[in-house]
């Protein structure tokens, strides 16, 4: 007797294991009859995807649900603790690392001051350190780390993913990330930009859980955006969409690393930030920075006490920054808008003046529809994504996760 069956490709199966493993990623637990129609794939097809994936340790049964009249079907549960992954924050002034579970979940964290942009060498010694303190802290067994992500403060080229613009890092000339951290760790890495991974971080665990086209605008030591277009990262042409920090505000203020004049990182930036506060000193004796050399982090912490030098400070880079995302809204029209990096720890006192500045300077509809917020995933937003970022992908390819293309 011949068989009508037709047999499964590779890519068949594939295709059908991602269907199931992102139902139950997203649902959490979920019957194998609940799978098909979800899926719209028949039950025998789905109870043979599953049966393959419960060898994977990624999805287990984990008891019954409900009857609607007959026997109570078993669940299928997905197993957040069955892989791990590390993401790497690169920051212009330290770095940072990261470990999560496949929910996003924090199991360690690692973070350490360093010069990144003049000692590429020696960043890329204390990413190694701050990873494997992680996988120490976490204690599982190593072959369970699936991948790394990486953040970095500048464009990424998706030709060559792991070399950083020279001109915004010149030090980092050949010097590239991908080498060292795939031999040590023996797991796929990928690279991506830091604006664009706190958007990642942002579209599944933030602010913008649920918004398909926001942005997100990092204001640290830099500026960049991050484009979240139809909920997937717009990129651009040659990978360096997003760079709003270089967007000319003064022709007259002072000279960028990108070679023009009074770009918005050149006056937002942390160094500009504590540059005008030292700059205005004398004129408010009476601050609680007077008598100080203040960092960023102490002027952050002088406006969240309502201290007037501080909240200059603030409202000039409010005014500024309001100038570029009013172009922003009148140009994309998003849904959200939500400020990340160090300036965010401010909240209300940077999101009041900056909302005023929008307002004069944008179409009513535009501005009315477009809710401007800033990020409550405070300093682990970047490497979170990074995380997120390999999460996404062995999603959307689950051979990526440990055991999937043996199963």
């Amino acid at each position: 007797m011949s068989s009508n069956r037709v047999p499964r490709t590779a890519a068949v199966l594939d295709n059908l294991t991602r269907t199931v493993l992102n139902v139950v990623w997203e649902r959490r637990e979920i019957s194998r009859a609940e799978i098909a129609r979800d899926s719209g794939r028949s039950r025998s097809t789905i109870s043979d995807v599953v049966g393959r994936l419960l060898d994977t340790g990624l999805v287990a049964e984990v008891g019954s649900g409900e009857s609607r009249g007959g026997r109570r079907p078993i669940l299928v549960g997905f197993q957040d603790q069955a892989a791990v992954i590390l993401g790497v924050d690169v920051g212009a002034t330290h770095i940072a690392v990261i470990l999560t579970d496949l929910r996003g979940r924090t199991l360690a964290w690692r973070e350490r001051a360093h010069t990144v942009h003049s000692d590429p060498k020696g960043a890329e010694a204390i990413i190694m350190v701050l990873g494997e303190a992680c996988m120490a802290e976490w204690g599982g067994e190593r072959s369970r780390l699936m991948g790394i992500g990486v953040a970095v403060p500048s464009p990424v080229d998706p030709g060559s993913p792991d070399r950083v613009s020279e001109r915004v890092l010149p030090a980092w000339r050949g010097h590239g990330l991908l080498d060292r951290l795939d031999t040590v760790f023996g797991v796929p890495v990928f690279v991506d930009n830091d604006a664009n991974l706190g958007a990642v971080a942002e579209r599944w665990w933030g602010e913008a859980v649920g918004i398909d086209d926001f942005v997100y605008l990092k204001v640290a030591t830099g500026v960049g955006a991050g484009l979240m277009i139809g909920g997937e990262i717009y990129r651009g042409f040659t990978g360096v969409a997003g760079e709003i920090g270089h967007m000319a505000v003064d022709p007259d203020g002072p000279e960028c690393v990108c070679g023009n004049s009074g770009c918005l990182a050149t006056l937002v930036g942390t160094r500009h930030l504590v540059d005008r506060a030292r700059s205005l000193l004398e004129d408010f004796p009476d601050s609680v920075l007077a008598g100080s050399d203040p960092d960023i982090r102490a002027i952050e912490d002088a406006a969240l006490c309502d201290d007037p030098l501080a909240l200059q400070v603030v409202n000039e880079a409010a005014l500024r920054l309001g100038t570029v995302v009013a172009g922003v809204l009148n140009l994309l029209n998003p849904g959200s808008v939500i400020i990340g990096g160090s300036l965010a720890r401010v909240g209300a006192r940077l999101l009041k003046p900056l909302r005023e500045a929008v307002a004069t300077r944008t179409l009513e509809d535009s501005a009315a529809a477009s809710e401007i917020r800033t990020s409550e995933l405070g300093e682990r937003a970047v490497a979170l994504g990074a995380a997120t970022h390999v999460l996404v992908t062995a999603l959307a390819n689950p051979k990526l996760f440990p055991g999937v293309d043996s199963a």
